[in-house]
């Protein structure tokens, strides 16, 4: 998924939809509905609290778990996540030396691939099917033959043209449909967040807080009504204004963008700033060391959902008790690049990371043998990888998105370690997310991905966020949770033990996403046709036999590394 709270989703559901998402999650305290039990709950959470009462209480962790966030940064200072971040003890914090001799400087507490030496960040980026279809116009745009009088690489090229130049049209005109019905919503929204701020005294405060506070004055009453249906709207009342109308505006900005991509190239971004050699794969040691860069609100999120500190009084309680987060930057407000994807995943591995998490995707993957050769080095080494399905309710058994499991477009070389994760939502009406992709093949598992609480920048703001984006980061903390208590299981075990110990709905039939009343059973979405469950899944890793293989000197792996 793109680096933003999936504001496109709630607005469709907001203004087209009578399916309106995550109206009423309800569990342990409301915010923390993810964690309960439908038993105990009434609720369609992963039975983590059951889990953590009933089978974890009384055992110690046999092993500290380093999970890698690749994503749009993280902040680090975070009263819920400082705790937890992976540092590079090998590295002299601020000398400007490489003093482990790993190729990055200073890099301690992770790296930033979409950073330059000067210390600035790429924040957003293009759309991939833009920069492949301004790569090849000049030279497929006369073509009226369907491109039969090609051959080779020649018609590969053609037909990835074809589609980029189809979905950047198409993109183009719904894209308009959202810029037009919030235009109105953009101009207003900043004159009454300024009117509110001087009446309430206080530049930042949430949709709660909006909601008590009293006034007599007109105009500032005016601008309240404003405000306080945005927040509504977007179910965002324990979000702050900052946040929330940052939030607004990279979308429509985003969106403005998809419908000028059709008449005008869109801007190097990356290049400009990161300065690599990007078509040279082995050119690895680019970037700088500020991961939290321009936009931390995803990853941030993700984070806190993974590892938040458990049990201190602050926030919320993360998935795993007994790991290190170690943040890994390269997605951008736009389309990742493969390379920074591959790049990200080589230095997770080679820094000791056990799960990765990936919230993140796009339709295209125009140097996907580089990634998958770094999914492959992952697979060897023992790394679990935990991707996101994709929030474009659509079925990715038949539709492109990337990165994906299967090495060179073959559904028989897929990448053991993976697990595809699609979104779930607390109630039964609700349980399949109208926004999520799905596929009774590439999809394995759903996870709760509706109106999930979690950490945001600001040191100590939280707030929700829907997404598949938020369902991969479930699965993969209960990953690093199960690998710390059984660190002895392989990545192939703890997959299956995620895999066959999932909750299957009492209910028969679910609404399709996509779809206003088509009517499936979850088992034609999924693999498993099941929600992850923590309970059943450390009942069946405890009458297992570890065969993990720990390859020799996996932190810190020589592979790779700058001489």
């Amino acid at each position: 998924m793109k680096i933003k709270a999936t504001l496109g989703i709630l607005f469709l559901c907001i203004f087209f939809s009578s399916n309106v998402i995550g109206q009423s999650s309800v569990g342990l305290t409301g915010k923390e509905w993810h964690l309960g039990d439908l038993n105990d709950n009434k609720v369609y959470g992963i039975s983590l609290e059951k889990a953590y009462q009933e089978i974890i209480k009384g055992k110690t962790p046999k092993k500290k778990i380093i999970v890698a966030v690749i994503d749009s940064g993280i902040d680090t200072l975070h009263e819920d996540l400082k705790s937890v971040i992976w540092t590079n003890r090998n590295e002299v914090p601020g000398n400007g030396i490489d003093d482990d001799k790993n190729g990055y400087v200073d890099d301690i507490h992770g790296w930033n691939f979409i950073g330059g030496k000067d210390g600035r960040n790429v924040g957003k980026d293009s759309y991939e099917g833009a920069r492949i279809y301004y790569k090849f116009k000049s030279k497929y745009d006369t073509i009226t033959d369907g491109g039969k009088s090609l051959k080779g690489d020649d018609l590969n090229n053609y037909k990835i043209y074809s589609k980029a130049k189809y979905q950047l049209e198409f993109q183009a005109k719904e894209a308009a449909m959202y810029v037009l019905i919030l235009k109105d919503i953009v101009a207003k929204i900043p004159g009454a967040d300024s009117i509110l701020q001087v009446a309430m005294g206080k530049k930042q405060y949430t949709g709660d807080e909006l909601q008590n506070f009293k006034t007599d004055e007109l105009a500032v009453s005016k601008a309240k009504s404003v405000m306080l249906g945005f927040f509504q709207q977007t179910r965002q009342m324990e979000n702050n204004n900052k946040a929330l109308i940052a939030d607004l505006i990279q979308f429509y900005e985003g969106e403005k963008s998809k419908v000028d991509a059709v008449e005008k190239e869109p801007k190097a971004y990356r290049a400009e700033v990161v300065k690599d050699n990007y078509n040279d794969p082995e050119d690895r040691f680019y970037g700088n060391n500020d991961i939290m860069g321009t936009d931390a609100s995803h990853g941030t999120h993700v984070a806190g959902i993974i590892g938040a500190v458990r049990n201190n009084g602050k926030g919320i309680n993360g998935i795993a008790d007994f790991i290190e987060i170690l943040p890994i930057r390269a997605i951008p407000d736009g389309d990742e690049h493969d390379k920074d994807v591959a790049n990200a995943v080589r230095y997770a591995v080679d820094n000791g990371a056990w799960v990765i998490n990936m919230s993140f995707g796009k339709s295209f993957s125009p140097e996907k043998k580089w990634v998958d050769d770094a999914m492959r080095y992952a697979e060897q080494k023992g790394v679990l990888l935990i991707h996101a399905a994709g929030n474009d309710n659509k079925n990715i058994d038949t539709e492109d998105n990337f990165p994906s499991m299967n090495e060179n477009y073959d559904t028989t070389r897929a990448f053991a370690n993976w697990i595809s994760v699609g979104a779930s939502g607390a109630k039964e009406d609700e349980l399949i997310a109208s926004f999520s992709n799905f596929g009774k093949r590439e999809v394995h598992v759903f996870a709760p991905g509706v109106k999930i609480y979690s950490t945001l920048p600001g040191g100590n703001t939280y707030g929700d966020m829907d997404g598949t984006s938020m369902a991969s980061p479930v699965v993969a903390g209960l990953s690093a949770l199960l690998l710390s208590y059984f660190p002895e299981l392989s990545p192939i075990q703890i997959k299956e033990v995620i895999l066959k110990s999932v909750s299957k709905p009492t209910g028969n039939k679910f609404i399709k996403p996509g779809t206003e009343d088509e009517l499936v059973g979850l088992n034609q979405l999924s693999a498993t046709g099941g929600i992850v469950n923590a309970y059943e899944a450390f009942r069946l890793a405890s009458n297992l036999k570890g065969d993990r293989k720990i390859p020799e000197s996996q932190n810190q792996s020589k592979k790779g590394i700058k001489k």
